[in-house]
């Protein structure tokens, strides 16, 4: 069977996703999935002139022609820009693009013609000026799959994955967002990629609880008691494997990540700051509950340091090679 490329978006034109895109090309080893670039030929010659990485540019006409090019040069799917992209300095006109790749990418792998979508990272509030209406990219997604998809959003590096129950929500309104049923749904969808996804025979899932010792029996918080113990108890009258909400500050050392396959968190830096404590440089983006494959590198555009050379294709490479197995691992399960 022949392996189809990995389609990279283009993310914010004046971030670092276009260096993290020549960089990998430039270093990459015998198994680097291939991969083509949606993205303006012209802005990434210009990267590739200005960074001096020497990375031969092609243009191709369809994904198809990725595996005889990539050997030699770094194939682009082009996509123009609107305005010439200044790292550093971002511009709304070249919002439109942005989204464009986004959608050009997920109608490729949808179609069956790129085996997965790599998304290098978007700036929301840029794009949201422009008329984006959704909170962020895996939102997007969603809604670029249809009815019937819910996106759910798991943060993996070697030895821990990690979901978070709510995203981009103001801690202040975290307990308020809380809901049996979101518990229910995420831990249903977690569980099912774990075995589809990521191969694990038997999903062991680890949940933590909101409030400070989980709870302490209702004396610091009763969300543990109301919501999500009544939530594990659903799941596990399903058959799963879900342990009772455990407090947090004891469930990321060592021996306690050997007893889990994955953690549903309650917030964002719950489940993002024992990951990124881990592996800073190498934590990767995978959207469950998808009908197509989409994984990113979990860092932002990172404007700072944009065009300078200095940052690190570790967390992109990890993003493509994690979304090559994913796909594999779909395909083996067809």
């Amino acid at each position: 069977m022949t392996v189809l490329p990995l389609a990279v978006t283009m993310g914010e034109p004046a971030g670092i996703g276009g260096e993290l895109t020549l960089k990998a090309w430039a270093e990459r080893s015998a198994d680097l999935p291939p991969f083509f670039a949606i993205d303006d030929p012209t802005r990434l010659a210009g990267l590739n002139d200005r960074l001096g990485l020497g990375v031969p540019i092609q243009v191709i006409g369809g994904p198809e022609e990725t595996a005889a090019v990539f050997p030699r040069a770094l194939p682009v799917l082009p996509l123009a820009l609107r305005k010439p992209a200044v790292p550093g300095r971002l511009d709304a006109a070249n919002a439109p693009a942005v989204i464009e790749a986004i959608d050009r990418a997920v109608a490729l792998a949808s179609g069956g013609r790129a085996a997965a979508v790599v998304t290098h990272p978007i700036h929301k509030k840029v794009l949201m000026d422009s008329g984006f209406r959704h909170p962020g990219h895996t939102e997007y997604l969603a809604s670029l799959a249809g009815d019937g998809f819910e996106a759910v959003m798991m943060l993996t590096c070697p030895g821990l994955r990690v979901v978070p129950l709510t995203v981009h929500l103001p801690l202040a309104r975290v307990a308020a967002g809380l809901d049996r049923g979101a518990v229910e749904r995420t831990g249903r969808i977690i569980l099912a990629a774990l075995r589809r996804d990521f191969g694990v025979a038997a999903p062991r899932l680890a949940v933590a609880g909101l409030n400070p010792h989980a709870g302490e029996g209702g004396a610091l918080g009763r969300e543990e008691i109301e919501i999500i113990a009544p939530a594990v108890a659903t799941l596990r009258g399903e058959g799963h494997d879900v342990r009772d909400p455990a407090p947090a500050d004891s469930l990321f050392h060592a021996e306690a990540r050997a007893r889990y396959d994955a953690v549903l968190c309650m917030y964002h830096d719950q489940a993002l700051i024992p990951l990124k404590t881990i592996d800073f440089a190498g934590g990767v983006n995978v959207t469950l509950g998808l009908p197509f494959v989409r994984t990113s590198p979990d860092h932002g555009t990172a404007l700072d340091i944009a065009g300078r050379g200095v940052a690190f294709a570790t967390s992109f490479v990890a993003a493509l090679h994690q979304a090559a197995a994913i796909a594999a691992r779909r395909r083996a399960h067809a």
